[in-house]
């Protein structure tokens, strides 16, 4: 597969060839599901957008029944970014529904498969764009991560996945999640590419109120410097045993490459898990509560203004967005706000506040991604195993931490992805940590 680097040096006629050569592809590849709908017009080197990002005149829908009919009127601020850049917007990626999932099978358009192995999920809820990469149906991809739905579908794939620091990236054309959590960020074949895209979007944006004024110097990585990496021994005890073996081997390609090694301490990943998901579903409550039948997208058919908001959500809203949107009104409702929204926000400032004093010992921390690799369709019993999946991903959301997942190793040919953690706006160092890992466990 062509990298961006090179596809950006390509004529337009070679390019058109490369969009074409994508588009049969993606058609030889439909039972994977990744793409929801293609794009060959634009001009520039196609990207794959994910399905909560706006694209002025596509159908935009989150991959839910309540928004099809609705049509972007805008650019989002990465897409402007990325037309400015040399790059075109190529085809809608599947997603869970409104990103809420780790697998990608909550989205009305059915379920994406993992390229690697199509009895296993891709994860979520950027498996469409993760896949479309993977299976090398996308050049490059943007996706959204949450509470690890970059990193984690990247990792079950076999490819990078970049998480910027929150507000280092505009949030303006996103479809609303956790409006305190969400982040754009690329989904690419290796490290150099991710960072070509990331350079692309990054930046201060006036039209988002979470953007963050901070200077922006575009990221030239050096696989060179050696960093203080730490390595936290009390979060792979509950990893599987090929995390484990991954994670030690990652450690001692790290050691080679002259890079310190430091063993330091987080907080039980129980407390992050309670505090991401009471913020996430208050804040899903909160955001979701916009689509009613009379803005966007659906309108069920009803007698009465009441009875249409009440077939709209219900007919539209698929089961996991629900019980999200129920549980989130829950702890916002009146006698339940301090016991659990407040308790979660004071977790949140604790857990900020431990990786703050991380930060003072190293430049990096090494974690995994998910404690298993790509689980089969199914595996998990209920939606509480889904949700403790997600236990080594979502604190760094919490924090508003950068982060990026890359496939280090493999078990019975299925990818294993682990994750380097980075201080807040220091992607310089969190790449240049990166190419030097991705190098030491390639090579």
């Amino acid at each position: 597969m062509i990298t961006l680097k090179k596809a950006l040096e390509l004529p337009k006629e070679e390019l058109a060839e490369l969009k074409k050569d994508l588009a049969a592809k993606a058609a030889e590849h439909k039972e994977l599901n990744a793409y929801i709908a293609l794009d060959e017009s634009g001009e520039g080197v196609p990207i794959a957008i994910k399905d909560n990002i706006q694209v002025d005149g596509w159908e935009v829908t989150c991959a839910s029944k309540i928004l099809q009919g609705y049509y972007a009127p805008y650019d989002a601020t990465v897409i402007k970014k990325l037309k400015s850049a040399g790059f075109a917007p190529f085809g809608r990626t599947n997603m869970d529904e409104f990103a809420m999932g780790s697998t990608t099978e909550t989205s009305c358009y059915g379920k994406t498969l993992n390229p690697k192995d199509p009895s296993r999920v891709p994860g979520g809820s950027s498996g469409g764009s993760a896949a479309a990469v993977a299976a090398g149906i996308a050049i490059a991809a943007l996706g959204s991560d949450t509470g690890g739905s970059i990193r984690q579908p990247a990792a079950f794939c076999g490819i990078v996945g970049m998480k910027p620091t929150y507000g280092r990236v505009s949030r303006f054309g996103l479809a609303a999640y956790g409006s305190s959590l969400d982040q754009i960020g690329p989904m690419t074949k290796n490290v150099e590419d991710a960072v070509i895209l990331y350079n692309a979007i990054a930046g201060y944006d006036p039209k988002d109120s979470t953007s963050a004024q901070v200077a922006f110097t575009p990221v030239e990585p050096n696989p060179e410097r050696k960093l203080r990496i730490g390595v936290v021994p009390n979060f792979i005890k509950d990893a599987s045993a090929a995390i484990q073996k991954a994670y030690d081997k990652a450690i001692e390609a790290l050691k080679n490459a002259g890079h310190e090694i430091v063993e330091v301490t987080l907080m039980d990943a129980k407390y992050d898990i309670a505090s991401y998901y009471i913020t996430a579903m208050a804040e899903a409550s909160t955001n979701l509560s916009r689509y009613d039948g009379v803005r966007y997208g659906r309108r069920a058919q009803a007698d009465n203004l009441k009875e249409m908001y009440r077939k709209t959500r219900s007919e539209g809203f698929g089961e996991e967005v629900k019980r999200r949107i129920l549980l989130g009104t829950f702890v916002l409702s009146s006698g339940y706000y301090d016991a659990y929204y407040i308790k979660a926000q004071r977790a949140r400032h604790l857990i900020k506040d431990e990786y703050s004093k991380v930060f003072e010992e190293v430049d990096l921390i090494l974690s995994p991604v998910a404690p298993n690799v790509a689980y089969k369709f199914g595996e998990l019993a209920s939606p509480m195993e889904m949700y403790l999946s997600d236990a080594y991903t979502i604190g760094v959301n919490l924090a508003g931490l950068p982060a990026i997942s890359l496939p280090v190793d493999e078990y019975e040919g299925l990818p294993i992805g682990l994750q380097l953690i980075g201080k807040a706006f220091d992607e310089q160092t969190l790449f240049d940590g990166a190419m030097s890992l991705e190098r030491a466990t390639r090579s």
